[in-house]
């Protein structure tokens, strides 16, 4: 970085619907990724599998998309487009540098795929916003990188790992959720702000961290998404010790989708042994760091309900990190890091697999 070029950075995330006319083609690209749909089946099979299951779950998915109040779709990618807003002031503010932050999505659109998000190098950098390496998240979108230009970006000098096993993190993360269970983060800059507080000492509660589930066909492969969940939370509680939290803290997987073994235990599952047991119950979505359907509807409407009707004495959704400004400094601190540290196939130690243009091979 030391042209006088302005540097682009690209935010990467899964996707979401912006609006209803949009979650069909959502659901096909998410199926449609081997990475993700992975089943033992002939690819012309599973391709033609996928795009059946999208449409076919396109309707009854809208209904909980309106039922969100985001005009039939997801907030996903304007949250992600506040924080490109934010990181963009604060790395030019940084370096002194003119920085243009642009929102990418693996699903939907604006679609990682189109010509207008450029090949990584020196001054162009993709971040992606998954905290832990799953196969089906960061892998799935190195995949789509390598398709696109021929290499993998790992090792480029434009591309930034995954930030979820970094004690920096854990720490920032641990101080936004003493800050929220002190009333110090500010409300209206988070969606559907948790209206309920714990009708006990926050320090005692049970906090559950929830994480997106992945089928176990993917652990088995060698993906080590559940060993960085279970980091990530480890680091995160030692943290929290610090601010005199005392509680248990309970690791589960939500978002399960079709028959398959998933990662366990699901998070119905923990909610209801400990609403069994009559206590109080908050959740923490450890996998994301922005508000959308999986924290907004599944958590904070289904899983409270959940909680409250097994005999929980109560329950309060804790928000993803948004537009935290001490996690924004941090992602800001990560890409002007870019991968300078990384002299191996990450690929392959987290995920299992080396892709086929890989420089570490």
């Amino acid at each position: 970085m030391t042209t006088n070029q302005e540097n682009t950075l690209i935010l990467v995330n899964l996707g979401g619907p912006r609006t209803s006319k949009e979650i069909e083609v959502f659901l096909k690209d998410l199926f449609s990724d081997p990475f993700v749909f992975d089943l033992p089946l002939p690819e012309f099979f599973r391709i033609r599998l996928a795009r059946f299951i999208a449409k076919k779950r396109a309707p009854k998915v809208q209904k909980t998309y309106e039922s969100m109040g985001f005009g039939g779709g997801s907030p996903l990618v304007d949250e992600t487009e506040k924080q490109g807003k934010i990181l963009e002031k604060i790395l030019t503010k940084t370096t002194g540098k003119t920085w243009k932050v642009k929102v990418a999505m693996a699903c939907g659109y604006p679609n990682i795929r189109e010509s207008e998000f450029t090949k990584p190098n020196a001054n162009t950098f993709y971040l992606p916003l998954y905290p832990q390496f799953s196969r089906s998240t960061v892998l799935s979108t190195l995949a789509i990188l390598e398709t696109k230009f021929g290499e993998c970006p790992v090792g480029s000098g434009g591309y930034i790992p995954h930030f979820g096993l970094d004690p920096k993190f854990h720490q920032i993360t641990a101080q936004f959720i003493f800050e929220f269970f002190t009333n110090k983060l500010q409300k209206d800059l988070f969606l559907h702000y948790p209206e309920e507080i714990p009708n006990c000492d926050w320090k005692d509660l049970d906090l559950v961290f929830s994480a997106h589930g992945v089928p176990m066909r993917l652990i088995k492969k060698g993906d080590r998404y559940m060993e960085e969940v279970e980091t990530s939370v480890s680091g995160i509680t030692q943290e929290l010790r610090k601010f005199g939290y005392r509680g248990e803290v309970h690791i589960s997987y939500q978002s399960k989708v079709g028959p398959a073994k998933w990662t366990e235990p699901s998070s119905i599952q923990k909610i209801t042994e400990l609403a069994n047991k009559g206590k109080h119950v908050a959740v923490y979505p450890i996998s994301f760091v922005s508000d959308h359907l999986e924290t907004l509807e599944e958590i904070g409407e289904q899983f409270k309900e959940l909680c409250l009707v097994s005999g929980g004495k109560s329950f309060v959704r804790i928000p993803a990190l948004g537009i935290y400004e001490p996690f924004l400094t941090f992602l800001a601190e990560r890409v002007l890091e870019a991968d300078q540290s990384i002299h191996h196939c990450i690929c392959k130690e987290r995920g299992g697999e080396s892709l086929n243009h890989c420089r570490f091979k």
